[in-house]
């Protein structure tokens, strides 16, 4: 378990827990309403130096209308408020998540009217106290009452998160240390607090789980894809053969697990799919040495290995050579594509992957899988050639907005090249849905139509993964730099790929270390079908 730093939450009540309407059968418009509830006679009917006759005499006076018209829509105001279900639903489930969070409300409401909000239906139960202006004598934004709440609560601020749905409210409660949530969108204000206080290796396992065997690609239209790249690459990446749903192939491999789909029926097998297949199921020696052998019939006459068993379809593509290579490698044949290796560095060095590939649309793909030809071979010529400008070019791409699937990339590459990238790590904590899962990154590309596909299996395999091996570092000495455990999993007979630098060790918690961190952006992503 990695358990969350935080273990206070502060909501505000109206607009946030609680509906209500400003229109009314009075002659005060909706707008009206809500400039009384701005002005400053209300400010201080909020804070208890106004009793509610005295409030309503001076809002009549000041914006000519009679008081008891005022008073009327008021009460109108009030009975319309309605305890916002899905809120508190959310509030029962982080509470029995973690029984050592504690969940106050804050509220700008006068004591008139939070005896009738009481009246409410309610779970206020929940709620370990509820502070009021009316009581405090202090109203938001004001650091007074903030104060007031932290210090009779007892908490940290920094291990507190505020939601308002006031910019300026949260602001303040920022500027104090609590994590501020502007509550403009329930649906992102419910999945912030459920990364921000779930454990999202827990979560992402869980959703793996429930969707073992279902684990399939999707392109950017919908359509349902049944292809073998990317179940190879979960099953690489958790060494759980049971959570993917894969067509073997003795020999050599085909992306689709059936007909071509969107492109031609027929689809030739293809020496990237089939580099990556005999490299994850650990094929017989012999066996692979024949394929090897196959391949180098697909060399065109720059020494540049094809992309298909296919010589009708002469298409060439760095990443996939970089796959091959990686086949090639790991059984100490790299030598038999240097033409092939030396083309693959010259994308490195001039940076020709950044627009992307024919098949692979985004530069986190190339970067990682080159990684990945790391991994797979301890040959020391090739390591220093390929690890020192690696290194440079990971690095560079630290910060730039991505997707889940590109940041997990990006996050893995770095922490084997010892690259700290605390910044695109944080992003993709962010981007964990409610289901647990991460969202969908584009790594395909159709070569010819452009068709995007992706697998939200794969972007929360190498999620957690990526999470993992952050964990396993040690804390940053600065903050500059840029539900149930699921089921055992079962071991696959095998070398697990992971980019993980096992020798580091992280002595504290692992959400203690990284409480500076704030969500930013994302970018989207490619790899292709080869057509």
């Amino acid at each position: 378990m990695l358990p969350s730093r935080f273990n206070t939450i502060i909501f505000d009540i109206g607009d946030v827990l609680f509906t209500w309407s400003s229109s009314t059968t009075t002659s005060i418009s909706s707008k009206v309403l809500r400039r009384i509830l701005a002005s400053p006679t209300w400010e201080d009917y909020e804070r208890g130096r106004l009793s509610e006759d005295a409030c309503y005499d001076l809002v009549g006076v000041e914006f000519s209308i009679d008081p008891s018209e005022v008073r009327r829509a008021f009460d109108q105001a009030r009975d319309s408020l309605q305890s916002d279900e899905e809120m508190t639903a959310l509030i029962r489930e982080l509470k029995a998540q973690d029984n050592r969070l504690q969940v106050y409300a804050m509220s700008n409401i006068s004591l008139a009217d939070y005896k009738v909000l009481q009246t409410k239906p309610a779970d206020w139960w929940l709620f370990d106290r509820i502070f009021t202006s009316g009581a405090a004598g202090e109203r938001k934004p004001n650091l007074g009452f903030y104060r007031t709440v932290l210090e009779e609560t007892n908490a940290n601020p920094y291990s507190t998160i505020f939601v308002d749905d006031k910019p300026e409210n949260v602001l303040s409660a920022r500027s104090l240390g609590m994590h501020g949530i502007v509550f403009d969108d329930k649906a992102k204000v419910k999945r912030a607090l459920r990364n921000l206080l779930g454990d999202p290796i827990v979560r992402g396992r869980q959703y793996l789980s429930n969707n073992a065997g279902k684990l399939y690609s999707v392109t950017d239209g919908g359509v349902e894809l049944r292809e073998n790249f990317a179940q190879l690459l979960i099953l690489e990446s958790t060494r759980n053969r049971s959570l993917v749903d894969l067509v073997e192939h003795p020999r050599r491999w085909n992306f689709f697990q059936g007909k071509g789909q969107l492109t031609t029926e027929n689809f030739p097998d293809d020496l990237d799919t089939t580099s990556l297949g005999c490299t994850i199921m650990q094929r017989d020696k012999p066996l692979v040495s024949g394929i090897l052998d196959e391949i180098l019939g697909y060399v065109d006459s720059y020494g540049v290995v094809q992309t298909y068993f296919d010589h009708n379809r002469p298409r060439f593509d760095p990443v996939v050579c970089v796959n091959i290579l990686s086949l090639f490698y790991s059984q100490g044949r790299g030598g038999d594509l240097a033409d092939t290796l030396q083309w693959v560095y010259g994308v490195l060095e001039n940076r020709a992957y950044l627009d992307g590939t024919r098949y692979y649309a985004t530069a986190e793909c190339f970067l990682f899988f080159l990684t990945r030809l790391l991994h797979k071979t301890g040959d020391a010529e090739l390591h220093s050639r390929l690890r020192p400008l690696l290194k440079e070019r990971v690095a560079e791409r630290v910060g730039v907005r991505g997707d889940a699937l590109a940041l997990a990339m990006r996050v893995l590459a770095c922490d084997y090249l010892g690259v700290r990238n605390e910044v695109d790590f944080r992003a993709l904590l962010d981007l964990q849905c409610d289901d647990g899962g991460w969202e969908i990154g584009w790594m395909y590309t159709y070569g010819s139509s452009g068709i995007k596909i992706g697998n939200r299996g794969l972007s929360t395999a190498l999620a957690i993964q990526a999470i993992e091996a952050m964990h396993a570092l040690p804390p940053s000495p600065s903050p500059t730099i840029a539900a149930s455990e699921a089921p055992v999993e079962k071991e696959v007979p095998r070398k697990h790929f992971s980019l993980r630098k096992t020798r580091h060790q992280r002595s504290s918690s692992f959400r203690n270390s990284l409480s500076w961190l704030v969500g930013v952006g994302r970018m989207p992503s490619a790899k292709a079908i080869h057509v």
